[in-house]
């Protein structure tokens, strides 16, 4: 119980990443009667998608989602007073995962020589190869021994979420609304605004003591 009390938001966040997995898995067939044999369902997609191109659609709206939460959680915060890191590290992870899976399917689809034929997949490209290493050191052993320089290297995560939305842009998606909550936070996280913010939350709390 102990563990379950200090790790609940770790575990929400895994099980929201892990769920939507099981949209993916459902448009693949497995045969093990000869071995392991993968094939994708015929017709799975929907909107006049292939099925590849489902999952190829499906994997980048997670990955963008879990990285816009990710930028959330300073803003959080700041007005509300509520932190906690390995949360915001289970959500970078989630982010990853999902990027990866995301390109994953893209080289599947595509092959990895197109990644390099137009604009939007570049841009896509260094945003994952961006993601990579902050991946492999979410974890409390880099943190350790990397001290500061884990915060400098975490930062790129900036870079990242913006690449993203200019992918998602280029691509003519529907990229809008994140940019609008990225763009929140970062408003937010003016000093100017945030000490005001966080002095006016502290008031209130004295005032209703």
């Amino acid at each position: 119980m102990k563990f379950v009390k200090r790790n609940y938001g770790w575990m929400i966040v895994t099980i929201l990443a892990i769920v939507p997995l099981f949209i993916i898995l459902n448009m693949l067939t497995f045969d093990f009667s000869n071995g392991v044999a993968i094939a994708l369902f015929k017709n799975a997609g929907s909107d006049g998608m292939t099925t590849l191109e489902m999952m190829y659609h499906i994997s980048g709206e997670f990955a963008i989602r879990w990285m816009t939460a990710v930028l959330t959680c300073t803003p959080f915060f700041i007005l509300f007073g509520v932190n906690n890191l390995f949360v915001r590290q289970a959500m970078g992870i989630s982010t990853a995962v999902w990027s990866l899976l995301h390109f994953i399917i893209f080289i599947i689809a595509e092959g990895f020589l197109e990644t390099f034929t137009q604009a939007n997949y570049i841009v896509g490209f260094v945003a994952v190869l961006i993601v990579i290493p902050l991946l492999i050191t979410s974890n409390r052993k880099s943190m350790k021994k990397l001290k500061g320089t884990w915060k400098k290297l975490q930062s790129f995560s900036y870079a990242a979420i913006f690449l993203s939305l200019l992918h998602v842009a280029l691509l003519d998606k529907t990229w809008v609304i994140y940019a609008v909550i990225v763009g929140f936070g970062f408003i937010i996280r003016i000093p100017l605004i945030k000490e005001k913010i966080i002095a006016f939350r502290k008031n209130r709390r004295i005032s209703k003591v």
